[in-house]
């Protein structure tokens, strides 16, 4: 059973949740939520064969939210004892006393809380017992993977293996009360390549709910060298129009910066360039963008959101046109809106697939600019203007002609959504977000 590897019971859990609230309620609170949690975990790095750090991490905490009408207050702790929590919920209360009235404030509406039925179990724990010599020696292979490769293969910022176990339970003085046990896992390498004076690096990693999902320790490994070899020599390039081409990882931010455009706290603060967007046409007609709550082993699933509010499959984005926000019970009820079940952020987004894989857009673009890294954070959400530093690839009649870097890719991401002609199916998972690589005509390359 999944308590057993953990120090509390999910008995205890729920005790240390109804206490805290009948504190809270015996004290003066209008309102009240509280969630316990505890975790536990492993890491180890070795860096050229070396173990550089071991890393063994057991943490466990409680928070309080309290209302005093529409004023709100929160407070946390470590200390699980009975007098901690009784003085949390006092601390609580005393802030709230002090902060201002917020009409928005309170609890999700009754209705959209999911229900005992509700919460399933989405296969998200899969504990890894894997002692620290077993750790070792697979970041040792994966780092290896890379130094075999060629002797250009020079230097190492490490390679990692991490295995972390967590649980909570989170209850509200409506009657809600929900948790789960799960698990996320991952082997991660970074490698220097150089040839003379010059010196490039690139990494790779793996990340699962389950160890039996990872990609092989030797292949991640091998990967990340084949991606700081492909980088050496690289150019500069002048600055002009062009296609360019996202690589997945990179793709995965750009559909990030939607979501963060169309989350409440943006649109309420009136800081975005999607305001008033619902029905309208905002991504290219071949984009369709869905969200997967209830994926089994998914990354983000969860059966209800940070409020306790029930979460849905939805169509996101359909051909291009916007069909929903992602709104907490705050933040819609600041837009005079309902809460879209994503508080504590989006669940699952995936991104539709085109028909080609990477070689098929590579030709698809013709000439442009293949994209692997972006750097810095030129992204200015009120007006959309978009400036990063990138490298990449040049691409030449559908052929990578040689690496690139420093240089800057810019736009505007309103004009760059629109512009969005191909995605493809090399669909890659990076947290929250599943995207394949992305073609977007026309952008602005600056270079030398």
């Amino acid at each position: 059973m999944p308590h057993a590897r953990f120090s509390l019971e999910d008995d205890t859990l729920r005790t240390i949740v109804a206490d805290t609230l009948a504190r809270a309620r015996e004290k003066g609170a209008t309102e009240s939520e509280a969630e316990v949690s505890e975790g536990y975990g492993q890491t180890v790095t070795v860096r050229k064969g070396t173990v550089e750090t071991i890393e063994h991490n057991r943490d466990k905490g409680l928070g309080v939210t309290v209302l005093i009408g529409k004023q709100k207050g929160y407070a946390s702790t470590s200390d699980l004892s009975r007098k901690a929590i009784m003085d949390t919920v006092d601390a609580a209360l005393s802030i709230a006393r002090f902060t201002a009235a917020d009409e928005a404030n309170g609890l999700a509406d009754p209705e959209l809380l999911a229900r005992p039925d509700d919460i399933r179990d989405l296969d998200l724990f899969h504990p890894w017992d894997l002692p620290v010599e077993q750790a070792i020696e697979i970041a040792r292979r994966c780092e290896a993977a890379a130094f075999r490769l060629d002797p250009r293969i020079t230097n190492s910022e490490g390679a990692t293996v991490s295995c972390q176990h967590s649980q909570f339970m989170f209850g509200t003085s409506a009657g809600f009360l929900g948790g789960y046990p799960s698990t996320r896992h991952y082997i991660a390498c970074s490698v220097i390549a150089q040839e003379g004076d010059a010196m490039q690096r690139d990494d790779w990693y793996s990340t699962t709910r389950s160890p039996g999902d990872l990609a092989k320790p030797g292949a991640i490994g091998d990967y990340a060298g084949r991606r700081a070899l492909a980088r050496l020599r690289s150019r500069k390039i002048k600055t002009r129009e062009a296609r360019v081409l996202l690589e997945a990882p990179v793709a995965n931010g750009l559909i990030g910066h939607f979501v963060s455009a169309v989350s409440g706290g943006n649109l309420y603060r009136k800081s975005s360039f999607l305001l008033d967007s619902l029905g309208t046409q905002v991504f290219s007609p071949i984009v369709n963008l869905r969200e997967a709550p209830h994926k089994r082993r998914g990354q983000a699933s969860a059966c209800f959101d940070d409020d306790g509010v029930l979460t849905r499959p939805r169509d996101v984005v359909k051909e291009g046109v916007l069909q929903g926000y992602f709104l907490g019970t705050y933040s819609a009820r600041k837009l005079a809106m309902r809460s879209t079940g994503n508080a504590g952020g989006n669940h699952n987004l995936v991104l539709e697939s085109g028909d080609k894989n990477l070689v098929g857009l590579l030709r698809e673009m013709g000439t442009g600019l293949f994209v692997t890294e972006l750097m810095g954070h030129g992204i200015n959400l009120v007006t959309g203007d978009y400036s990063r530093g990138a490298a990449g690839y040049w691409v030449e009649n559908g052929e990578i002609q040689y690496p690139v870097e420093e240089i800057t890719i810019a736009g505007n991401l309103r004009e760059m959504f629109r512009n969005i002609v191909a995605i493809g199916n090399d669909t890659l998972a990076r947290g929250s977000r599943e995207s394949g690589s992305i073609l977007i005509e026309g952008m602005t390359v600056a270079g030398n």
